[in-house]
């Protein structure tokens, strides 16, 4: 039997990942976020969403500026992901507080986490206000990968990245399971 729940936030699985950008004095800021995902293949673009009504720094930051990074951290990295959610940039350095190092994108004026083994530079393409959160879609221009998470052909070995979850329900963080499958081919045998 199927019970109906009480409508709220939620996605299965989702990742723990954490924005940054530089604030107009050009010191970096960073937030840990639940709310991100993918969302298009033509340009290559990813949406976060920033709780506005908790007045963020990062959020300020990416309005003002444009440009965003987002680092996928792994579950080593769960302590300093979890502190860069509840500590306010307006209050604390937090790069400096975790003593994590942090270099300039590539291709945008964002920090990227140098800790962190996958990193995306993104350029905001679009800005809605969706209930109590920013969304900010985000053209990704350039992913940076430490080499021991890129296979021979350039893509993410998810197993090496070792990525960190969250689940926004029961506030927990979880390590995601392994490869039981490729896709686009156990379907077939339905049609």
């Amino acid at each position: 039997m199927k019970l109906n729940l009480k409508p709220r936030t939620m996605m299965y699985p989702a990742p723990a990942v954490v924005a940054s950008a530089y604030d107009e004095d050009g010191n970096p800021d960073c937030c840990t976020l639940a709310f991100a995902t993918m969302c298009s293949h033509h340009p290559p673009a990813i949406m976060i969403a920033i709780n506005s009504t908790l007045k963020r720094k990062t959020l300020a930051d990416i309005l003002k500026t444009r440009q965003f990074c987002v680092g996928f951290p792994s579950c080593e990295h769960m302590a300093q992901t979890d502190y860069f959610g509840i500590e306010s940039g307006y209050r604390q350095n937090k790069l400096e507080k975790v003593k994590y190092n942090y270099k300039d994108g590539e291709m945008v004026n964002a920090p990227i986490i140098e800790e962190f083994k996958v990193s995306v530079e993104c350029r905001v393409i679009h800005i809605a206000e969706v209930g109590s959160h920013t969304q900010v879609t985000g053209e990704i221009v350039n992913v940076q990968a430490d080499e021991g998470v890129v296979d021979e052909n350039g893509r993410i070995i998810f197993e090496n990245l070792d990525p960190l979850g969250y689940d926004d329900v029961t506030h927990s963080y979880f390590r995601m399971g392994e490869k039981i499958s490729d896709a686009f081919g156990p379907g077939k045998k339905f049609m």
